[in-house]
């Protein structure tokens, strides 16, 4: 069964004159933004946690707080223990 509507009906010619793609931004009108390291391990930390399928309780702020202040190596090792599937 195929519904149509009288918008279907109808074939689409040529877009306004006014509508256009928009230009691809430009880097260097970028805000210069810096995240600090121990954030972004946080973050990647959250987002590793939940990939494995382990939910973060609400008192595990602390803990992933504490481990974000460790050694990029620290971290290494945690996203391979955790994403390494055994």
């Amino acid at each position: 069964m195929q519904t149509t509507t009288a918008s279907t009906d109808r074939p689409w010619d040529h877009a306004p004159a006014d509508d256009f793609l928009l230009a691809p931004p430009n880097p260097g009108d970028r805000i210069a933004c810096r995240v600090d390291p121990r954030d972004l391990r946080r973050l990647n930390l959250y987002a590793l946690l939940t990939s494995a399928g382990i939910a973060p309780w609400p008192g595990d702020r602390e803990a992933i707080e504490m481990l974000s202040a460790l050694p990029d190596s620290v971290h290494e090792a945690l996203h391979h223990w955790l994403s390494s599937g055994r």
